[in-house]
């Protein structure tokens, strides 16, 4: 009994390897004009990068001589770094396609889709770079800072605790003779009037030290206590005493608030600056890819073809 053919069968093997309308020729060919050249992305990164410190260079140069140490015509500090901000926009836009046109030049592709991937590539490696490089130095300068704040206002920190203690340390350039709020007080008592020897001295010190930085329920009687020192050490009614102490602790008060204040402005001001700089970075790094993608695109070769008896023109590959 003859079989009735198969005709859920395709009428191919799927198990065949699949198979290309291109010859192995123009396989290969694709393959070599798809490829990467990662030399001419090196290339066109550090043109990329060696561009951007020649430019800042001239915009600092441009920038100093604008200034006057005479103070007659100097632009402001925020002018400057207005300027300085734009500049160093448009200088990474200008250096970012040199370096993309450089990589799709020498990459030798007649595609420009591919010499613009070669741009852009390059852009990326000199932006790593730089990222690394500022991530370094910022790194080092803030740690370098963050130590010397902290062993100059130690003292202080001990005094007005943790909350305190950060204002102080934000404050304390902008504050003269605030990085101890005590510093004053000590000095004036020390400085009395009084003839009595040191220990008197430094028992008012230490008790008035108390009566500023003590437990807020004992406040009273440690500014009772630092007043009976005071008078003592001094040589001066109780009463008076009292006076001077009742206006070391408003004295201590109004430094660590004018500290807090201060404190929270920087820190306002830190966090608006901080929101911009990275808007305008975002910006700028955007505008400097589209330049090296653009230029790149722009630096695609003509393809050399060579054939005898026939004369061939050539078209660039989009």
């Amino acid at each position: 009994m003859a079989l009735s053919p198969d005709t859920t069968r395709a009428v191919y093997d799927r198990d065949l390897p699949t198979t290309s309308l291109a010859s192995p020729a123009e396989d290969l060919r694709t393959i070599a004009l798809h490829s990467i050249s990662w030399g001419a992305v090196f290339a066109g990164a550090v043109i990329a990068l060696v561009a951007q410190v020649i430019l800042n260079m001239v915009g600092l140069g441009i920038g100093l001589s604008t200034v006057d140490p005479a103070g007659n015509g100097t632009p402001t500090a925020g002018s400057l770094s207005s300027g300085a901000g734009i500049w160093f926009v448009i200088s990474g836009i200008l250096a970012s396609a040199a370096g993309g046109w450089l990589a799709g030049r020498l990459s030798g592709k007649p595609a420009n889709t591919i010499t613009a991937y070669h741009g852009l590539i390059a852009w990326a490696v000199s932006t790593l770079v730089v990222v690394y490089l500022l991530s370094s130095a910022v790194g080092g300068v803030v740690s370098g800072a963050s130590s010397a704040v902290s062993s100059t206002l130690g003292s202080a920190s001990n005094l007005i605790g943790g909350s305190v203690k950060t204002a102080a340390q934000a404050a304390a350039p902008s504050l003269p003779g605030m990085d101890n709020p005590f510093s004053n007080i000590e000095s004036a008592v020390r400085n009395g009037t009084g003839n009595d020897p040191d220990a008197l001295k430094n028992a008012a010190v230490s008790a008035m030290r108390a009566a500023v930085t003590g437990d807020a329920a004992q406040q009273k009687d440690a500014q009772e206590k630092a007043a009976q020192a005071l008078a003592k050490a001094q040589n001066i009614p109780v009463e008076q005493a009292r006076t001077q102490v009742a206006q070391y602790v408003q004295q201590f008060n109004d430094a660590t608030s004018k500290a807090k204040d201060q404190a929270k402005q920087a820190a306002d001001t830190a966090a608006r600056v901080g929101s911009q700089g990275a808007l305008y970075g975002a910006l700028a790094l955007i505008l400097g890819a589209l330049a090296a993608f653009f230029a790149g695109r722009g630096a695609a070769v003509d393809p050399v073809v060579s054939r005898t008896g026939v004369t061939a023109t050539t078209q660039r590959r989009v």
